[in-house]
């Protein structure tokens, strides 16, 4: 703290021991320890609560510049968003175009195969593909074996018919 030497330090003694006596030295001595004490508690505490500021600064630096990525990848994948609905809005449109384009080689083929009878004239497409999913669902249906006990389908109701067993008479 301060530059002294051991012999500025007993110069210091010597005079207050010729200035203050011998009967009042031990107590200034002690005062004054407890002063210089104090005195380096203040600083520390000061140094200490700089310190802390100085943390809180760089923390609170640091949450900005996390908060701003954050704001950052929010607006990025908000972006990136926005642009996978509008190619799904231009594929689904693609699809309702083709799907109108379809239908008429499907009414002509229709009208080919059956000679002129209007069997199903106004069948949409979403229709005629459903039909084609159940038929390929029927075909693709494993056989079904009575015998077999199925543990995902409902019980067979049981009748409550009285039962036909001889019982004893006693």
């Amino acid at each position: 703290m301060f530059d002294i030497s051991f012999g500025e330090i007993l110069l210091i003694g010597i005079v207050a021991l010729v200035v203050l006596g011998p009967e009042r030295l031990p107590t200034v001595a002690r005062t004054l320890g407890a002063l210089v004490a104090r005195a380096q508690r203040f600083v520390s505490s000061v140094k200490a609560d700089i310190h802390q500021q100085a943390n809180l600064n760089g923390l609170d630096g640091l949450r900005n510049d996390i908060q701003d990525a954050a704001n950052s990848f929010r607006s990025q994948m908000e972006s990136e968003v926005q642009g996978v609905r509008e190619v799904m809005a231009e594929q689904s449109a693609q699809l309702q175009q083709l799907s109108g384009e379809a239908v008429a080689p499907l009414q002509e083929a229709a009208h080919t195969i059956h000679g002129g009878l209007d069997l199903q004239a106004e069948a949409a497409p979403a229709t005629v593909a459903s039909a084609v999913v159940e038929e390929k669902a029927a075909v693709d249906a494993p056989p079904r074996d009575e015998n077999q006990l199925d543990l995902f389908d409902t019980p067979p109701a049981v009748a409550s018919q009285p039962s036909t067993e001889s019982r004893p008479h006693a």
